[in-house]
């Protein structure tokens, strides 16, 4: 065997190994905040993420050599498919849509994974330096900078007056952006009603106060 075909084939295996342990970094720097909070997609799904990204776009790189449409066939379905991947984290709770961040972060994931397999090395850096910032940043932004919150607030009542409840979401109306009236039900002494509500935060004490004050007033969850 040619000695110059040998050393090509180790390089290019050790350039494989690099770009494995590069795509772990990313894998962890991106599924590190995740993992923290406790989130579904913790370090290790996303790292996997990341990895397998990489490796199909290896394999894709490797097995469409010399030909311009097959060297990205393969890569090009990472793309669809970790949509399928993303789309499952997220879920809707009255107002609030959850599992969006953690969605974009396996989508981001799945990018930069692609990036190292096929040998961006800066571009990769860049982006996953900005998934950081924004990861780090996110904190900061929704305290200064983003007023409003989603609430789904659940109220009981004494059944007695039924005007009460009227009465309570007319109080608490002029306190938010958004007040929906998302189920009302009814036993033989008490009467639920859960309020899908998005609020300023700067209106949250009152609006909290404002239903511990009613007389009528059983049970509260936020």
């Amino acid at each position: 065997m040619d000695l110059n075909i040998i050393i090509n084939q180790f390089v290019w295996e050790w350039n494989d190994l690099l770009k494995a342990c590069l795509s772990l970094v990313a894998g962890f720097v991106l599924g590190f905040e995740r993992e923290w909070k406790d989130k579904s997609a913790g370090f290790k799904t996303i790292s996997i993420i990341c990895l397998g990204s990489t490796l199909f776009s290896l394999l894709s790189y490797k097995l469409g050599a010399g030909d311009s449409e097959d060297a990205t066939r393969i890569a090009s379905y990472v793309v669809s498919g970790i949509g399928f991947l993303g789309a499952g984290v997220i879920f809707k709770d009255g107002v609030n849509v959850n599992g969006l961040t953690t969605a974009s972060i396996i989508w981001m994931s799945a990018a930069i994974g692609m990036a190292i397999g096929f040998g961006v090395f800066l571009t990769a850096a860049i982006f996953l330096f900005a998934c950081f910032i924004i990861i780090g940043s996110g904190k900061f932004i929704n305290k200064h900078i983003i007023k409003s919150v989603g609430r789904q607030v659940t109220i009981t009542l004494d059944r007695e007056d039924l005007d009460a409840k009227d009465e309570l979401i007319k109080e608490l109306k002029p306190l938010t952006k958004q007040l929906k009236v998302k189920k009302v039900t009814m036993t033989e002494d008490e009467l639920t009603v859960i309020l899908d509500v998005l609020i300023n935060k700067e209106n949250i004490r009152k609006f909290e106060r404002t239903i511990l004050a009613n007389r009528k007033l059983i049970e509260i969850s936020i």
